[in-house]
């Protein structure tokens, strides 16, 4: 297994023919094979070498290499001299420490967005109403129909605005704003508890209902 001398013209031929369907070595992405088969070549394939030159010029690195013969095709060429097994464990990893700095940086990069996410306020949705209370008659006390729908009290909900409308008959109802935290206030919830006060409510209605 070997292209044989990259010094020489066979050894780039078989290596340019190599990587003919090939963008590395081993692999689809750069890797140490790539630096020791780098390192094996005097200076850059010539020009009708293509894939070896297209290789050489995406490569353009150096690093320390392991037995020549440990890469390309098998029964291409003689094993290259100055070998040595024993120096396998002291390789270095080219792309191994910018694969890890990589890395880093990415979970650098979502940590800080995960800590600007968690800091930015989530969106509270809101609604704006205007309700219609009927008393039961002209002679309902009106303040104190109001007076009780506004002790009404709960968290996500607030009374706003009011006035008192002719409904005919010398009725009037009591149209007054409120503005709720749809994910805590209901409009059923509001209906159960103003209608409560039965001995002044006939009825709730809602005439607007709006988001905000």
């Amino acid at each position: 297994m070997g292209f044989g001398d990259l010094k020489k013209k066979e050894g780039l031929s078989v290596l340019n023919a190599y990587l003919a369907d090939k963008s590395y070595i081993e692999g689809f992405q750069p890797s140490q094979a790539d630096a020791v088969v780098f390192d094996a070549l005097s200076g850059p394939p010539s020009a009708d070498l293509e894939n070896a030159l297209r290789w050489y010029n995406h490569i353009n690195f150096t690093g320390r290499k392991k037995d020549l013969s440990a890469y390309g095709p098998a029964g291409s060429g003689a094993p290259a001299a100055g070998g040595d097994d024993d120096d396998d464990d002291d390789d270095i990893d080219l792309f191994g420490s910018d694969d890890e700095d990589a890395k880093a940086e990415r979970e650098r990069r979502l940590a800080e967005y995960a800590a600007k996410k968690a800091k930015k306020p989530a969106l509270i949705a809101k609604s704006s109403l205007l309700l219609d209370v009927k008393p039961w008659d002209d002679e309902t006390d009106m303040a104190e129909l109001e007076k009780c729908v506004r002790t009404i009290e709960a968290d996500g909900l607030l009374w706003g605005a009011s006035k008192l409308v002719p409904v005919g008959y010398g009725i009037r109802k009591l149209q007054i704003n409120a503005v709720i935290e749809d994910d805590k206030i209901s409009t059923d919830f509001l209906e159960d508890e103003i209608t409560k006060f039965e001995d002044y409510v006939q009825s709730m209605d809602i005439a607007a209902f709006n988001k905000i």
